[in-house]
């Protein structure tokens, strides 16, 4: 039978990084207000928490972050100019991202990993679960997988996180998790996490992707828990305490996700975003797929 645990209503997206991987882009530009294709990649991660039912979103924010405040803000000048050309597609367009979510605003003072930035939202958050977006991966809109997190939580209440398996070669980038089946195809529990280990290190090759949904009792585990590797806060090191001890808030179970996911994060994977969802945009998808077939074909030729 399935247990009852709180709604969850509320995201909270990390947004301090200093995106040093895109200078000197991000020189004066926060990384997560770079476009993929027409939009702000900050957008794609709001409107997958809404399209999840979490419609009461805090952003963490640092210094020179202001350009995020004002993209999901109003703009009167832009608005009325765009009314009186009577460009209502553009209007519509540029009304959206404000009119998304009920949108709040943290700033985490130092730069002190993950793990701190979520600590960050434990005021507005308050006892209840909620969601952890990371900006860097986009998933796409046709595979729900925080909906899926979601539901997961509700049955069986602790933490849930996104796990993908990556080829071993890759398994020193993200956080690796130690696995347990359980009697769904796609749900493991989880009974360790090691922060981007060796190959040799690693308990196995499932990798902790940008989605959590968390038990407030991470933010107690959060405040004791020391600096780890790279000598900031890791969410990693609070969820292996929660995952090796379920008396701290609940099990820690994983979705293995194998849908589409867009990591933004890499300047090539970043590339290789946009080109993938352009493609399969129905206003730019035909003429685009056919420049790109024609540009591979003549740069084939040339080598």
């Amino acid at each position: 039978m399935s247990q009852s645990h709180p709604r969850i209503s509320k995201a909270v997206i990390p947004a301090a990084g200093l995106g040093t991987r895109f200078l000197p882009a991000t020189k004066a530009t926060p990384k997560e207000m770079l476009p993929v294709v027409d939009k702000p990649a900050i957008q794609y991660v709001v409107e997958e928490a809404v399209a999840a039912g979490l419609d009461d979103v805090l952003m963490v924010t640092g210094r020179n972050k202001r350009p995020l405040e004002d993209h999901f803000d109003r703009n009167y000048e832009l608005e009325s100019a765009l009314e009186k050309k009577g460009d209502g597609e553009r209007l519509a367009k540029v009304q959206e991202s404000s009119d998304l979510a009920t949108m709040h605003y943290v700033r985490q003072g130092d730069p002190k990993g993950l793990g701190h930035a979520v600590l960050c939202a434990a005021p507005h958050v308050g006892d209840e679960p909620f969601a952890v977006l990371l900006g860097d991966d986009l998933i796409d809109p046709r595979d729900p997988l925080l909906q899926r997190m979601i539901e997961v939580q509700q049955e069986h209440g602790g933490s849930v996180v996104a796990l993908m398996e990556v080829a071993p070669e890759q398994i020193h980038l993200y956080g690796s998790a130690a696995v347990e089946a359980t009697t769904d195809a796609d749900v493991v529990r989880l009974s360790g996490l090691v922060e981007k280990p060796s190959r040799e290190e690693a308990p196995s090759h499932y990798a902790v992707i940008g989605r959590y949904v968390l038990d407030p009792a991470v933010f107690d585990v959060l405040s004791k828990t020391e600096p780890g590797r790279g000598g900031e806060i890791q969410l990693t090191d609070a969820l292996q305490q929660l995952a090796a001890d379920a008396t701290l808030g609940g099990p820690v179970h994983g979705v293995v996700f194998q849908g589409r996911r867009y990591d933004t994060g890499d300047r090539g994977d970043y590339l290789r975003a946009i080109v993938r969802l352009a493609c399969e945009r129905e206003d730019l998808g035909p003429d685009f797929r056919t420049w790109l077939q024609r540009f591979v074909t003549e740069e084939m030729q040339q080598r």
